[in-house]
């Protein structure tokens, strides 16, 4: 389904993909491909049947940033004061309570890079290319590349990313800890919603109170953060899904022993 004509989004089972379609300019995203990919993740977080979302842009490159030639033309992504109001890009300053996994083909540049960062993971082709490219023009980082690059890569790494501008393939990425996994050319988007599957299979209550305690314990105290896993996981705990889960594992792991394999038996 359309959610405009830049913006597309496509699911597979619990899978919401959305897809960024403006090749012809490498997915530069303009103020209103900006509220359109806000509108698609905030139906993707109201959307129960939902579990797990993918970031694709299409044409080989995921994005650009923000479309340098609508600025020069004075058609400027609007800055908001208030960090609960949209990013200039749109989705950048959502906090969902539900994980996003890039697919990374291509440019992650700019704003690419922060829209790739805001993901909780990156699967990366071999030939992806991240940068803060947008040193270069004079364009500052406002959708959360300040905040997010050095709690991905440490201050030091994103330090020289944000300074020098300069280009950053997979393999630096991967070693640096910003490419979750590298994936050989054209397969991002299959492997990316290959994994969103994984994700989607596990208990979802647990894993995402585990990934809430895991953003807000950024920049807490120790002693505050534990204390917030501590509360988070009671709440898990007395909700029943962890009985229910143990007993569809043990229920797995006597079939399995029961009708095994021929590699097993």
């Amino acid at each position: 389904m359309s959610v405009s004509d830049h913006v597309r989004v496509e699911t597979r089972g619990s899978v919401y993909t959305v897809i960024l379609d403006r090749p012809e300019r490498r997915n530069a995203i303009d103020p209103k491909m900006a509220q359109d990919l806000a509108q698609a993740f905030r139906d993707f977080e109201n959307d129960e049947s939902a579990a797990v979302a993918v970031l694709y842009g299409i044409g080989g490159h995921f994005s650009a940033g923000a479309d340098l030639k609508a600025i020069a033309d004075g058609n400027l992504h609007p800055i908001e004061p208030d960090p609960s109001k949209d990013g200039p890009l749109g989705c950048t300053r959502m906090l969902l309570s539900k994980p996003v996994i890039a697919a990374v083909e291509g440019y992650a540049v700019a704003g690419g890079l922060e829209l790739a960062c805001w993901c909780d993971l990156r699967v990366v082709a071999e030939d992806a290319t991240f940068g803060v490219f947008c040193r270069r023009v004079g364009v500052p980082l406002v959708d959360g590349g300040t905040q997010r690059l050095p709690e991905i890569v440490g201050l030091g790494r994103a330090l020289d990313l944000i300074l020098t501008g300069r280009e950053v393939p997979a393999t630096e990425a991967h070693a640096m800890g910003l490419a979750t996994r590298v994936v050989p050319n054209g397969s991002t988007r299959e492997e990316a919603e290959a994994l969103a599957l994984t994700l989607a299979s596990m208990p979802q209550l647990c894993m995402r109170s585990d990934r809430r305690a895991t953003y807000e314990g950024v920049g807490m105290t120790e002693k505050a953060g534990l204390a917030r896993e501590a509360e988070l996981g009671r709440q898990v705990l007395s909700s029943g899904e962890p009985i229910e889960a143990a007993k569809r594992y043990a229920r797995r792991r006597r079939a399995a022993r029961e009708h095994p394999t021929d590699e097993e038996a």
